[in-house]
């Protein structure tokens, strides 16, 4: 790889790089190893040969403190790194601590980014959410259609978080000349998901309904909003060979869209769940509560033309996740 100098051209797509396999065994850090998408990128490296891969969690490095991010970089000299480190919530934990999630966010990625650009990272996937989208985009939703509107105001500061960091990398490409690039994932599930109360997301908030209205022989399970939303789902592991596919076959200044390319309402969702449950009572639906966007497919072409489709399909996704979520109650995040 040649890397350009602080006067590399603005368009941010002259870098002198072509996408090839990564070194199986040079230093690799994955931040956030142990949550939803971390671990997953973790479990698929390894399954890949890499050897050294490291790791930190929240106790042992605090991703929000500057020095001590700069430090960990210094001494690890990772030569590859996934950003998945992250506060994420539902609609719930958005809503009620839009602080939290913008400042903490924030900090996490420049911190992390600083970091890798300082002591020469060679190649970065920043990793965001789709909920950087404006809430009436037009659907499928294109890369271009960033900041072309007004966010869900539920989750609104998460996705501004998220954008910052995507205009980082462009920036880091367009002044510094690294080959970083920016996946955006849809609606992730899988296998270490968060299933609290307060804290999860639509999927995993399903799960743990159902299946302690079937443990407890409840007859009727009371859903939020109308279930007339259409959203988009791809399992974890889907998502963690879409990243590993992206680092070695895709260069860009632009995010790239990773779903599935289908979606369903929220009730079709909700009728999944509760068969690979296996619960066959009644369901009610709290329209009182927010819905949310009416809307969230994303055009997944541009991950198509670099190689990669979605191989888990939802009902199967779906079935595997229950037996986890069954099996590991004991540590499932949000049930300890």
């Amino acid at each position: 790889m040649s890397v350009r100098n602080a006067s590399a051209t603005a368009a941010g797509d002259n870098i002198d790089f072509t996408p090839a396999t990564l070194h199986r065994n040079s230093p690799f850090y994955v931040a956030g190893h142990t949550g939803l998408v971390g671990s997953a990128i973790w479990r698929r490296l390894e399954s890949e040969g890499f050897t050294n891969l490291i790791g930190r969690t929240s106790a042992e490095l605090d991703l929000k403190d500057r020095g001590t991010v700069f430090e960990f970089i210094a001494e690890t000299k990772p030569r590859y790194v996934v950003l998945a480190a992250a506060k994420v919530g539902g609609i719930l934990a958005n809503k009620s601590y839009p602080v939290d999630f913008l400042s903490d966010n924030l900090q996490i990625q420049v911190n992390v980014l600083d970091a890798a650009r300082v002591h020469g990272v060679e190649r970065l996937l920043f990793l965001g959410s789709s909920c950087i989208y404006p809430k009436f985009a037009e659907q499928p939703i294109k890369e271009e259609q960033l900041l072309t509107g007004h966010l869900e105001s539920t989750n609104d500061a998460y996705a501004i978080a998220k954008i910052a960091g995507i205009v980082q990398v462009q920036a880091v490409r367009r002044q510094y000349g690294l080959p970083w690039i920016s996946a955006m994932p849809t609606n992730l599930y899988g296998p270490g998901d968060n299933f609290s109360p307060e804290g999860s997301h639509v999927l995993p908030a399903l799960i743990r309904r159902y299946n302690e209205a079937l443990q407890n022989n409840r007859g009727t399970v009371t859903n939020w909003g109308t279930g007339s939303p259409k959203r988009e789902f791809l399992h974890v592991d889907d998502m963690a060979a879409a990243c590993l596919h992206l680092l070695e076959n895709y260069d860009g200044p632009d995010q790239v869209n990773v779903g599935a390319g289908t979606d369903v309402t929220i009730k079709e969702l909700a009728e999944i769940v509760a068969r690979a449950v296996g619960y066959d009572g009644a369901v009610r639906w709290d329209t009182s509560k927010p819905d949310g966007t009416p809307q969230k497919l994303l055009d997944v072409s541009k991950l198509a033309g670099a190689g990669w489709r979605a191989q888990i399909g939802l009902d199967e996704g779906i079935a595997t996740t229950v037996q986890w979520f069954r099996s590991h109650t004991k540590e499932a995040r949000g049930l300890i």
